[in-house]
């Protein structure tokens, strides 16, 4: 290790301004920072000592992030080998898994990263470590059976018009990864819902059970009868809470694990990465919107209306969303007063839009970006507040 430190310490003046490869700096820059830390220091206070970079963060959150990914990518196989009628072994399920969503993760940072460079370069300023992140992120969001021109197509509107336009990392408004997967939804809705995009087979070819479906616990959940209780609709369809919980059931490939994405959870908290505020104040704000559609229940409402709220905990990207993506630390709000409020507005959008509305039952993508944008002016009323309070003591 210390040979190749002692390498990129000689070709560093080649790479530094005035250098041949000056225009290059950012990927040297990248690969270093990456490889080793920084022996750059502070020669005036305030010094601040921390054993995180911004780097070394963003690697956490991937690591935090793993759980998922590997559930996810055992029960993309698993969905399958159910479709075809066939009992396939832990590792057969987790292989065929992988080799689904290792092409759409390679695309996500191929394509992302081409233009993170790009833009990097022709800024001359430092390749932005929160694609790190997004690139993965994406990737998770996105059904197993998703057109690989389709992620390539989601990630650059993510990355470009989601954060790039707005002047990178630290300065957009709304999640990448989020902004992104809404593109797609929108752009290409047939891809990305229903009741088969998220088995991984020939649905022309492989499907050898009769009737089976690859609907989604929530789409189950959604389509209930008025009146009809939506518990009863979802354990009909073949799905319990401890599957739900475990991630044994069709969805988006990070979404489907609550057990996995609470792991991810307590990784993110115990490092402090993650604000518990906003993970706290969205739990609540969803279970206490659930816990009014449930008073709200009646003869003709719709069936959803019934659902308790610790099933909408458990279905669809609620968790996913309340973990890894309404903490995003740039479009998050940043006061810790703003945090509840954000947090609280979030669950409770979540679940009015899964309820309400008949034709998106999943509401936490467009919550989350909904907030994204009020976020600022949440942030501005609270420092007024703050100002005036102060000011009526001085």
């Amino acid at each position: 290790m210390k040979a190749l430190q002692r390498f990129f310490e000689k070709i560093a003046p080649q790479f530094e301004k005035g250098g041949r490869f000056e225009k290059f700096y950012p990927i040297f820059e990248m690969t270093d920072t990456f490889l080793f830390t920084t022996p750059e220091t502070t020669e005036r206070g305030p010094h601040i000592r921390d054993h995180l970079d911004m780097k070394r963060m963003m690697v956490m959150v991937v690591i935090a992030l793993l759980p998922a990914f590997v559930v996810g990518t055992y029960n993309v196989g698993l969905q399958a080998s159910l479709a075809k009628g066939i009992q396939a072994g832990l590792w057969e399920n987790f292989w065929s898994g992988f080799l689904t969503i290792l092409p759409i993760i390679l695309v996500s940072y191929i394509v992302g990263g081409f233009w993170e460079v790009l833009f990097a370069v022709t800024r001359k300023h430092e390749i932005n470590e929160g694609f790190l992140v997004t690139g993965i992120l994406f990737a998770l969001v996105l059904p197993p059976t998703i057109p690989l021109w389709q992620v390539a197509v989601g990630i650059t509107f993510g990355v470009v018009i989601g954060k790039e336009v707005f002047g990178g990392t630290g300065m957009n408004i709304l999640n990448p990864a989020l902004t992104a997967r809404a593109f797609i939804f929108f752009a290409f809705p047939g891809k990305i819902s229903g009741d088969r995009v998220w088995t991984a087979i020939d649905w022309a070819k492989d499907r050898l059970v009769d009737g089976y479906s690859g609907a989604t616990p929530l789409l189950v959940a959604s389509n209930a009868a008025p009146g009809q209780n939506a518990v009863d609709a979802v354990h009909a369809a073949g799905f319990s809470w401890d599957q739900m919980f475990y991630g044994l059931i069709p969805g988006s490939i990070g979404e489907t694990s609550t057990l996995a994405i609470l792991i991810g959870a307590a990784i993110l908290l115990i490092t402090g990465i993650g604000s518990w505020r906003v993970m706290l104040a969205t739990l609540i704000g969803g279970f206490g919107m659930a816990w009014i559609m449930n008073m709200a229940t009646g003869a003709g409402s719709p069936g959803i209306f019934s659902l308790p709220a610790h099933y909408h905990l458990v279905m669809g990207g609620f968790a996913f969303g309340l973990v890894f993506m309404a903490t995003d630390p740039v479009s998050a709000s940043g006061t810790n007063t703003g945090k509840w409020i954000y947090g609280i507005l979030i669950g409770v959008l979540a679940i009015l839009v899964r309820t309400v509305n008949p034709a998106y039952p999943e509401g936490m993508m467009l919550a989350i970006l909904f907030m994204n944008v009020f976020s600022p002016l949440i942030d501005y009323f609270v420092v007024r507040a703050n100002i005036r309070r102060r000011l009526s003591r001085a």
